[in-house]
C-alpha cells in the first residue's frame, strides 16, 4: 500500500466505522449520535476555561486532517435557535476542527443534564466497541477532559492498570503523519511505543517508514532505538553474527502471551540450552510496585 493510499484509507475509515459502531453504542436516554455542521456549533457561554494552548490546538488539527476526529463533541440544541447547537463538552476538539476546516463533526446531541449517565455510557462503550489503539487513547483523553477523570479513576473504571492508561495516552503525542498508520493497523501499538522513545518527530516519521518498508518487528524497532540507529543501514539477518535466539515453540508462545496478559506488561521467554529466562518489563517505579504486588498476591 502506498503512502498516499494509506492516508486516504485512514481518512475514510473513521466514517465507515462510525456507521457500523453506532448500532452497538450503549443508548443514553435523551442523547443521540449525529454528524453535524461545524458552523452550526457555538461555544458554551458558561465555559469556565477561556485560554487554550494554540500549539496543542494546531497539533490536534493536524491529526484531525489525517485521521478525522476520533471522539465526538457533546452538544445540545440551542434553545434560541433550533437549527444551531450549543457546545457542552469538547471545545478544544471543536476549535481544532475549525482550524482544520472540516465541514462536519461527530457529536452527541443530548437533552439530559445527567453527566454521570453519559459518563457511564461512554465508559461502557470502551468495552463494547472494538477500538484501534489511537481511538482508545482519544477516548481516555475525552473522559479526562470532559468529565475531569483522573488516570487512577479511569484505571478503576475500565479495569486496566494505570501504566496501561498512561501508555495509551502517549500515543496521541505521535506526529500527525504517523497516527493514521497506527489507526489503520499498519503499525502496532508496540511499534508506536517504540517510536515514542525517539525524541525528534522527524526521526519518528523516518523510523515509521522503515518499519513498514523493512517489515521490522517491535523488538527490532526497540533495538534500533536503543542503539540510536534510526537512520542506519537496513536491518538484515546475518549468517555469521551474534548467537541467534532459540525459536519459541507454540506452547511457549502461548505461555508468553498469557504472562503478558496477566501482568499487563511485556513479558519475554528466552529459552536456552542450559538456562532459560523469563523477562518482565516495567515502565517506572509505580509499575514495578504494581507487578511486585501482583506476584506477592499470587504466592498467597
Amino acid at each position: 500500500m502506498t503512502k498516499k493510499n494509506l492516508k486516504s484509507d485512514a481518512k475514510q475509515k473513521p466514517a465507515a466505522d462510525d456507521v457500523s459502531r453506532e448500532t452497538s453504542l450503549v443508548p443514553v436516554p435523551g442523547a443521540k449520535l449525529e454528524l453535524i455542521e461545524v458552523a452550526k456549533v457555538h461555544p458554551n457561554r458558561s465555559q469556565p476555561r477561556q485560554t487554550f494552548d494554540e500549539d496543542e490546538i494546531a497539533e490536534l488539527a493536524a491529526s484531525i486532517k489525517e485521521v478525522g476526529l476520533l471522539q465526538p463533541i457533546v452538544v445540545r440544541t440551542d434553545p434560541t435557535d433550533k437549527n444551531a447547537y450549543e457546545l457542552i463538552m469538547g471545545e478544544r476538539r471543536l476549535r481544532a476542527c475549525q482550524l482544520a476546516k472540516v465541514p462536519q463533526v461527530p457529536a452527541i446531541v443530548r437533552e439530559t443534564s445527567d453527566n454521570k449517565m453519559l459518563l457511564d455510557a461512554l465508559i461502557e462503550n470502551l468495552h463494547r466497541v472494538q477500538l484501534n489503539p489511537l481511538e482508545e487513547a482519544a477516548a481516555y483523553q475525552q473522559l479526562m477532559e470532559d468529565f475531569g477523570c483522573t488516570q487512577q479513576e479511569l484505571s478503576r473504571r475500565v479495569a486496566k492498570s494505570r501504566p496501561a492508561i498512561t501508555n495509551a495516552l502517549r500515543l496521541l503525542r505521535l506526529p500527525a503523519s504517523v497516527q493514521p498508520k497506527v489507526a489503520a493497523g499498519v503499525l502496532s501499538a508496540g511499534h508506536a511505543r517504540a517510536l515514542l522513545a525517539v525524541s525528534d518527530p522527524q526521526d519518528q516519521e523516518y523510523l515509521a517508514e522503515r518499519i513498514i518498508a523493512e517489515g521490522l518487528s517491535v523488538r527490532s524497532t526497540e533495538e534500533i532505538v536503543a542503539l540510536g540507529n534510526v537512520r542506519g543501514a537496513p536491518v538484515r539477518t546475518r549468517k555469521n553474527g551474534p548467537r541467534r535466539e532459540i525459536q519459541l515453540s507454540p506452547t511457549q508462545t502461548a505461555t508468553q502471551e498469557r504472562w503478558t496478559e496477566i501482568l499487563d506488561t511485556r513479558v519475554s521467554l528466552k529459552p536456552g540450552k542450559k538456562i532459560s529466562k523469563l523477562v518482565i518489563e516495567y515502565a517506572d517505579e509505580a509499575d514495578l510496585e504494581r507487578l511486585t504486588s501482583l506476584l506477592e498476591q499470587a504466592r498467597q
